[in-house]
């Protein structure tokens, strides 16, 4: 498998109306997505935009960029729609297979980011989507004659049915449209704020990291995906990590900059490049991943192909270095003793984020 890495931003336009975009990431410039079966794109709703109902080939994590939505989920075989209203640090898994519709009613746009796997996707590495109506729908792809019998209509009220909405995927709807009230006690089953550093690593001067696992939302375990959020403070650091049980992850900047290094199998950085907002990289498994953050700070959202992933530290007091005796850490790094006490002694903290002053 070629693992050169790249880091790009959204570069393909799926759709563009009046309701909104849906924008991805193709696989011709960032191979590794259909290389490892991975999927993303960026869903932009202007206000009353509207997502037709649909589901897709392939389970994802979305997280809220900008702007608050409304979703409605529906599982298969389910009589019951579940609305929700999220809002900007917000993140909600969607299960292959699930209904699902959006709409921003609010004032600015709202804009969400997925991210997902596509192991059992009709095409590695993008989201395929099945609408129930509109041009692209099911019931047109039946025509008249399917849908009067299905539903019980004559053919004037059948070809009404299928022709009366002529959106594709966004749409914007009337002024004064008004949706369901929220299901109620869905945070921490449906869906979960990870922006916020409650429950999560924090380290003062530094930033702070959250994890969203099965442990916290429990739905993950069906999606067998889980997410990390990462703020770093200006010139902090996220000590260089891995994922040790072989699982992937999609790493995006939702904002400001910096720097990141990636290190493979042979020692040599796979990635060393700076990224700003907007910008995606993959990260194959077992690779070790490490970010620096300009003055202005960054934030970076991330999924991982696990949804109770294990994070091996390469920094810190629980790392490797402190565990290995100190004849075979001296051998390892052919230093004397006062050197491999010296370096123990840097890493006595059990710390991920290095604030600037460290």
């Amino acid at each position: 498998m070629d693992t050169k890495m790249v880091v790009v931003k959204a570069d393909e336009t799926t759709f563009e109306g009046d309701g909104g975009g849906y924008y991805v990431w193709s696989n011709s410039k960032t191979p590794l997505l259909s290389d490892l079966k991975l999927d993303t794109g960026r869903l932009l709703l202007h206000p009353l935009g509207f997502a037709i109902p649909h589901y897709a080939d392939s389970s994802k994590i979305g997280l809220v960029l900008h702007g608050t939505i409304t979703v409605g989920l529906v599982p298969p075989n389910s009589s019951e729609e579940k609305i929700l209203v999220i809002k900007k640090g917000d993140a909600i898994p969607v299960l292959d297979g699930v209904i699902s519709c959006w709409f921003n009613g609010g004032a600015t746009d709202a804009d969400i980011l997925f991210l997902g796997e596509s192991g059992k996707a009709l095409v590695p590495g993008r989201f395929t989507y099945f609408f129930l109506s509109g041009v692209l729908g099911f019931l047109g792809g039946f025509q008249s004659d399917f849908v009067g019998k299905t539903f019980g209509l004559d053919e004037k009220d059948s070809e009404n049915l299928i022709n009366s909405q002529q959106g594709s995927l966004l749409v914007k709807l009337d002024q004064g449209i008004k949706f369901p009230e929220p299901t109620n006690h869905t945070k921490g089953k449906l869906y979960a704020t990870i922006d916020v550093p409650s429950g999560a690593v924090v380290v003062n001067c530094g930033g702070f990291v959250n994890y969203l696992t099965e442990k916290n939302l429990p739905v993950l375990n069906e999606l067998r995906l889980s997410a990390r959020f990462v703020k770093l403070e200006g010139n902090a650091l996220l000590a260089p990590s891995y994922v040790a049980n072989g699982s992937v992850q999609i790493y995006y900047v939702s904002k400001g900059s910096g720097r990141t290094k990636v290190v493979g199998s042979e020692g040599k950085p796979a990635l060393d490049s700076n990224v700003e907002d907007g910008d995606l990289f993959v990260v194959p498994q077992f690779f070790a991943t490490s970010v620096v953050a300009d003055d202005c700070g960054m934030e970076l959202f991330s999924v991982v192909t696990s949804s109770k992933p294990i994070f091996g530290q390469l920094a810190g007091s629980t790392l490797v270095w402190r565990a290995l005796s100190p004849v075979v850490l001296q051998a390892s790094l052919n230093v004397t003793s006062e050197s491999e006490q010296l370096f123990k002694s840097k890493n006595a903290q059990n710390i991920i984020i290095f604030p600037p002053s460290t």
